[in-house]
């Protein structure tokens, strides 16, 4: 049976090295899979998906009020999809978490998305509070705090290292810009003067 899954974490969990396996593993057994990525988040290269281990296949894009439904069927008439595979899922709109939900039931593909839970201000991404809200299954992908504990949270730096607490929701970066903290670390980084 078909479902919607959200794979969530902080930054820098792996969320993406997961992803590249589950396709892997299906491609191995001689199966297909779809994978997408926003288009705008292009770190890794227009339309390609990495880790930071090293690791990276091509993706299509999906933009900010697309049709997924109408993308994922389109690519169903091209041939069989044993799933699709969607990284950055916090930057989806409320609309297209709802489309995902509508090709899982009436397409019946199985699709496996991907995306950080909250911002660096402790606030839910709009695609992500839809997926939490709508999703057949989640699974938390796990990292750590420089303390030990599991981290939850994160931050965002300026250039020079300071902790900012005010910004846009989104600002493309990786491992110069965030970092994972556990709750109580983001509080104290958070409500510091320095």
């Amino acid at each position: 049976m078909a479902k919607l899954y959200f794979n969530y974490s902080t930054m820098n969990a792996g969320k993406s090295t997961v992803l590249l396996q589950a396709s892997h593993n299906y491609i191995e057994r001689g199966m297909q899979t779809y994978l997408l990525t926003a288009q705008f988040d292009n770190r890794a290269g227009e339309g390609r998906i990495a880790s930071r281990i090293g690791i990276g296949e091509t993706a299509d894009t999906f933009d900010h009020g697309e049709d997924l439904f109408a993308k994922i069927e389109a690519r169903l008439t091209v041939g069989p999809c044993a799933c699709v595979f969607i990284d950055e899922a916090q930057f989806l709109d409320e609309d297209q978490v709802w489309q995902l939900a509508r090709a899982v039931d009436d397409l019946k593909v199985p699709i496996m998305c991907f995306g950080l839970r909250v911002d660096f201000q402790g606030k839910l991404f709009p695609g992500s509070a839809a997926l939490l809200a709508i999703c057949d299954e989640m699974r938390e992908v796990r990292t750590i705090c420089h303390c030990g504990k599991k981290a939850t949270m994160v931050v965002r730096k300026d250039a020079s290292g300071k902790v900012l607490k005010d910004g846009d929701q989104v600002s493309i970066g990786g491992n110069e810009r965030y970092v994972s903290l556990c709750r109580r670390h983001w509080r104290e980084a958070m409500t510091s003067e320095t």
